[in-house]
């Protein structure tokens, strides 16, 4: 059996999942063509498109992807659960259906189209990423202005902007890598000084955590939501235990630094066979009922 990362970039998170050394594993890095051409029926294979640059939707090779599986490869992050964890607004519909705490979220086209929630609101990108126009807005006249502004940009005209309920920040959140079901590593998130986003690319800091219960029970259950089986999902401590899901990662980079105990990426991959075994054995057993 290969097991096999197909992605359209080297990015370092891809290479350790599709280098780690398992027993009796063949593993690859493969972009969606070079999929088709060496992946046979029974192999298994993870999707890791990324959002475009542009932030205006996904990586190409869908249509790859989909054709593998009428082939018989066996898909972890199909595409349709990788567009929900991608799109925001995808997201946030998944969140609300399985009753996930989440900041109230709307689409907006236009500055002249009314947002019917409570300021402050945070205007992101629906396949943002990187912190990338990530912008606070206190009230009507700065939301206003900041939507004429996106109105030049290629990414605001393809798809619009997301507006969400400001989530008080702590100055720092939580960030879970789910795999097959369950969290296989986890870090703290601090903003740099200064700046109210937490992400790496604007300067933030990683922290190696363990994961308290209520927040893996929330991660795993937001990464089922959207059907997702590997994904990083962020969360925003609000006191008293609990916690708010910000976000999710449909090709969550990750490091050694987020499971001090064992190897990350092993653990990550163990986990997402362990899931296809599981599945596939529930599989047989329905036919024998």
């Amino acid at each position: 059996m290969k097991f096999a990362v197909i992605a359209q970039r080297s990015t370092p998170t891809n290479v350790a999942l599709a280098t780690c050394r398992l027993p009796g594993l063949e593993s690859a890095l493969l972009s969606p063509a070079q999929a088709l051409v060496h992946l046979e029926p029974g192999d298994v294979a993870l999707g890791r498109l990324d959002v475009l640059a542009s932030l205006d939707g996904i990586e190409p090779g869908v249509w790859a992807i989909d054709q593998l599986a009428r082939r018989g490869v066996r898909l972890l992050n199909r595409p349709a659960a990788v567009l929900a964890a991608h799109d925001k607004l995808r997201t946030a519909d998944a969140l609300a259906a399985a009753g996930l705490p989440h900041p109230r979220t709307m689409a907006v086209r236009s500055s002249r189209e009314p947002v019917e929630l409570e300021f402050p609101v945070v205007v992101k990108p629906p396949f943002g990423s990187w912190g990338h126009d990530v912008v606070l807005c206190l009230d009507e006249e700065q939301l206003e202005e900041h939507l004429a502004e996106l109105e030049s940009r290629p990414w605001f005209a393809a798809t619009g902007a997301v507006a969400q309920e400001l989530v008080p920040p702590v100055g720092h959140d939580l960030r879970c890598v789910v795999a097959g079901g369950r969290v296989v590593g986890a870090v703290e998130r601090h903003a740099a000084p200064g700046e109210w986003r937490t992400n790496i690319a604007l300067g933030g800091t990683r922290r190696p955590v363990e994961a308290p219960p209520r927040a893996c029970e929330l991660a795993v259950a937001a990464a089922a939501a959207v059907g997702v089986d590997l994904v990083g999902v962020d969360l925003l401590p609000t006191g008293a235990g609990e916690y708010v899901v910000i976000e999710l990662n449909g090709a969550v980079d990750f490091t050694t630094e987020y499971n001090a105990d064992e190897d990350v990426f092993a653990a990550a991959v163990s986990a997402l066979l362990g899931s296809v075994a599981t599945l596939e054995l529930e599989a047989v057993a329905d036919l024998t009922l």
